[in-house]
């Protein structure tokens, strides 16, 4: 059996949790991190030495860090879907995923900070602001490589989309105003069609920080996703 640590609404595990339902695995979530502790345990400890989430037991072997997992479990799991057997398709996935980690997450993941896990009182509108144009800039990239193709790595859905996809999910439900994208709009809206996507990464996220508390609550009724 396949384990998943973590919380799923954790931006850095909802794309391990995606691809997981994407490949149809069976997988037990163990809820960590956060108000669920076991981070400190001798257990995780095996599993993850660094004791941060997400990380995996695939039987007896051990994995962590978001993207690497995801690549992990598209290549053994999905090799000719997600994992594109052509190694330049592969190639353009693998660029897509780092970008997203290195220039396109950053900002939005901070927006998201600023806004709704800020009470309204304590928000800055500046900050906000250059956050909000620092998350455009950065997707106009993304639009204009999608003018051309419907899906990240070409036609077709694969592991390049997932993480970026987590982003996008972000980005266009937070309560600022958005320049036109209008490529990376009609991408999400695939991906918006996707059962995994709806069930994974368009959950609730909250619109001011008292929601959290509920939310961990949720997940720890739900037990195994």
């Amino acid at each position: 059996m396949l384990e998943i640590w973590g919380r799923p609404y954790s931006s850095n595990v909802i794309p391990v949790i995606w691809t997981a339902n994407e490949l149809q695995l069976d997988y037990q979530l163990q809820l960590a991190g956060g108000s669920f502790g076991k981070l400190d345990t001798e257990e995780f400890a095996k599993i993850n030495p660094n004791k941060m989430i997400p990380a995996i037991r695939d039987g007896d072997f051990p994995l962590w860090e978001s993207l690497t997992i995801v690549r992990y479990l598209c290549s053994r799991y999905g090799e000719g879907t997600l994992y594109p057997r052509d190694l330049q398709q592969r190639a353009v996935a693998e660029q897509w995923m780092d970008w997203s980690a290195s220039i396109a997450f950053p900002p939005v993941i901070q927006l998201f900070f600023a806004t709704v896990r800020c009470q309204p009182e304590d928000r800055d509108p500046a900050k906000i602001a250059e956050l909000r144009d620092a998350s455009a800039q950065a997707l106009r990239i993304l639009d204009a490589h999608l003018a051309e193709q419907a899906y990240v790595a070409g036609d077709h859905f694969t592991m390049g989309d997932i993480p970026l996809g987590c982003i996008a999910y972000r980005f266009f439900n937070i309560e600022v105003e958005r320049p036109s994208l209008p490529h990376l709009e009609a991408w999400y809206q695939r991906l918006s069609a996707r059962p995994a996507y709806q069930a994974h990464v368009m959950r609730f996220f909250g619109k001011n920080p008292d929601d959290w508390q509920a939310l961990e609550k949720a997940s720890a009724a739900e037990g195994v996703i």
